[in-house]
């Protein structure tokens, strides 16, 4: 039931466009025994389908304008291959460290920008 709320909350924040990672990811290492690799081949996986239904329903809005995304796509399968490169060879505590401060400066850049 536990992995069933952490899917249905990370869900929803991914439906809204914010990133479920950030819900799941830090769910998954601190709620089961799984490294911080895992939690994030895991939320890899949990994205496809989640990423799926959350682009027909935006495309349906019309909430998509997708001469911008063809470059945001093609940067992204780049830095996707780097990063997965660099999350093999970086030691799981140091990378959840990592994602942590990430989370962080995020959180204090929403907190703090102006409208």
């Amino acid at each position: 039931m536990k992995l069933f709320i952490i899917g249905l909350l990370s869900g929803i924040i991914s439906g809204m466009g914010i990133g479920g990672g950030a819900i799941l990811i830090p769910s998954l290492v601190f709620f089961s025994s799984l490294e911080q690799q895992e939690a994030q081949g895991i939320n890899l996986m949990v994205f496809i389908p989640v990423a799926i239904v959350a682009l027909v329903v935006h495309s349906k809005e019309k909430n998509i304008d997708f001469k911008y995304a063809k470059w945001i796509i093609l940067g992204g399968i780049g830095g996707a291959m780097i990063g997965s490169l660099l999350a093999m060879k970086i030691n799981p505590d140091s990378l959840r460290k990592y994602f942590g401060i990430f989370l962080l400066f995020i959180g204090i850049y929403e907190f703090f920008k102006k409208k």
